[in-house]
């Protein structure tokens, strides 16, 4: 049985700029297919815009609020929200808030740095 609690995953930074702590994917656990991953953004702070040409994602707010931009579409999000990502498509959440913003990220397939293509701009808002 594979458990691993929060307090005790190691945060990294991804390509995107992102600190994360991984907390199931198949460097840590008998996953294979996707990974689960908390990220954590400072006040004003913004992602560097970027896709993922195989991976599709999920985020969920857990706390602190955010504007999620996904291929020319932007909408505020807030805890409890869930957002799709589809494999492909270019994103980036910047923390519009007053505290860390914090989402849960689920990648199928599990992230990999390979797979994160980084943008010098997000597309035009419709």
């Amino acid at each position: 049985m594979d458990i691993v609690n929060l307090a005790e995953a190691a945060p990294f930074i991804t390509k995107d700029g992102s600190e994360i702590r991984e907390l199931l994917a198949h460097r840590n656990s008998c996953i294979l297919n996707q990974s689960l991953a908390e990220a954590r953004l400072p006040v004003g702070a913004s992602t560097t815009p970027h896709r993922h040409p195989r991976t599709e994602e999920i985020y969920y707010i857990t706390a602190g609020s955010g504007r999620m931009q996904i291929d020319g579409e932007v909408r505020d999000v807030v805890p409890g929200d869930a957002v799709a990502i589809p494999p492909g498509a270019a994103h980036q959440i910047t923390n519009t808030g007053r505290d860390t913003l914090r989402l849960l990220c689920c990648c199928a397939p599990a992230y990999e740095h390979d797979d994160t293509v980084l943008l010098e701009a997000m597309p035009p808002v419709d």
